[in-house]
């Protein structure tokens, strides 16, 4: 059994949850998401709180699911996530040019990519690229399309990575 279905979503004010019949959509400060309901989940919503519950017992599985990613809907419109990356390598650098972030990892042309709607890219030092945005998702997206163009090697360490993550380094081969 689910104990993730169990647990009710608090709204925080300012923060509205929309149940229509095929669609849930949760408006707030940051902005508004919506997600496709399954007909086997009934929403209820009471003083700000809302509550989940599966049409059958054997549909609490999907209700988990769904509970997890209104909870991360309401959590991104109100207070919104972000993921921070470093650039590890010598004359590895970022800047924003616009909307745009550049990005020099040691190849011979620079890399430049561009935002998409609703994701905010911020450079605050050159090494270090923070991305923001209401959608856990596709703030993830984003951060692993950027590791993506170079990510960090095992034997130096070099290239682009999460701020949170770890390098297990290979030894150098023996002569």
């Amino acid at each position: 059994m689910s104990r993730v279905a169990k647990k009710p979503i608090a709204l925080p004010k300012g923060v509205e949850l929309n149940i229509q019949a095929e669609s849930v959509s949760v408006k707030g400060p940051k902005g508004t998401l919506s997600v496709a309901r399954p007909a086997s989940v009934e929403i209820n919503i009471e003083d700000g709180v809302a509550t989940l519950s599966p049409a059958t017992p054997a549909d609490m599985a999907i209700t988990g699911t769904i509970r997890a990613i209104l909870a991360n809907m309401v959590k991104g419109v109100s207070e919104g996530f972000e993921r921070k990356l470093e650039l590890v390598g010598v004359g590895y650098r970022a800047s924003m040019q616009g909307k745009d972030l550049n990005l020099s990892l040691g190849f011979s042309h620079p890399v430049v990519f561009s935002a998409p709607e609703g994701i905010t890219i911020a450079t605050p030092t050159q090494t270090e690229v923070v991305v923001q945005g209401a959608d856990k998702q596709r703030v993830g997206e984003v951060a692993a399309k950027i590791r993506s163009f170079r990510p960090p090697e095992p034997y130096k360490g070099k290239g682009v990575k999460y701020a949170d993550e770890t390098i297990i380094r290979k030894e150098a081969k023996k002569a």
